[in-house]
């Protein structure tokens, strides 16, 4: 097994599983958002979007674990991590711009805090496997 593999096996296995039930759940969510309800908080709806596609580019890229796959994924889930602390503190300065819950509004209190802490645990299994 390769350093890069390592991502792959033990607990990234569910890193991967949870990476990839956000992956379903956001683009689920942001589509249907998009698709009946965008005049209502357009903002909110593609920053859902945003989401999706990172959670999406970092299950990929966990998945494959290549040397090149192992940046991808930094770089995903660290703009993730940025994601979840900026809009969540933005949904707080500015509800009226978040109406409906997003995944990353309010630090993913709509999905028990889990977008905040998982990109905690992806960068601390990516530097332990490393």
């Amino acid at each position: 097994m390769t350093d890069a593999a390592a991502t792959r096996h033990g607990p990234g296995r569910i890193l991967i599983l949870v990476y990839g039930v956000f992956a379903l759940a956001a683009t689920a969510r942001a589509a249907v958002q998009i698709a009946t309800q965008f005049d209502r908080a357009p903002i909110a709806y593609l920053l859902s979007a945003v989401a999706a596609v990172i959670y999406c580019l970092a299950t990929f890229a966990l998945a494959k674990a290549t040397n090149l796959s192992r940046r991808v994924a930094t770089v995903a889930i660290v703009v993730e991590l940025v994601g979840v602390v900026g809009i969540g503190a933005f949904s707080y300065a500015v509800p009226e711009d978040f109406p409906d819950a997003t995944v990353w509004s309010h630090f993913g209190q709509g999905y028990g805090f889990v977008p905040l802490v998982l990109p905690i645990l992806g960068l601390l299994w990516l530097r332990r496997t490393a």
